[in-house]
Parts: structure tokens; sequence; C-alpha cells
């Protein structure tokens, strides 16, 4: 995943899913834990919420904290 995951995921990845359905979780099977951390994350409402104070192109002056924040920083 990486710290480009918030530059390659927009709007839709975030709210775009129906929770209470069997078929959203189908692809959950297959995914590494890094994918499977994902899904917990993005469906946290602290995160949500942290991810929309953002903006529309994001703030790139709040990335850093944000990713910072959320461990969505790795050494390469």
């Amino acid at each position: 995943m990486g710290a480009s995951l918030l530059a390659r995921l927009g709007d839709d990845q975030m709210s775009n899913f129906d929770w209470r359905s069997p078929a959203t979780y189908s692809r959950a099977e297959a995914l590494d834990h890094t994918g499977f951390a994902w899904e917990c994350l993005r469906r946290n409402p602290d995160y949500r919420r942290d991810w929309q104070a953002l903006g529309r192109p994001p703030d790139q002056a709040l990335m850093i904290p944000f990713r910072s924040q959320w461990g969505l920083s790795f050494r390469r």
C-alpha cells in the first residue's frame, strides 16, 4: 500500500460500500494483511472525518501529519 495510497484512492474508495451486504466482503477472503488493515481503517469514523477535513484536492501541507497520525508513512 504505502504512502502514495492516499494519492491513488479517492472519495469513492471511502464512501461507496454497503457494509450490510455479504457481497461487499467477498473480496476480503483474498486480501493480504495490508489490504485487510485498509478495509478496517477506511471504516473508522475518526479517520473518515480527518480524511474529509483535508479538502479536495487534499491540502498537501496537512498530508504529512495526517499520514503520520494514521500510520500511513513508510520508510523506503
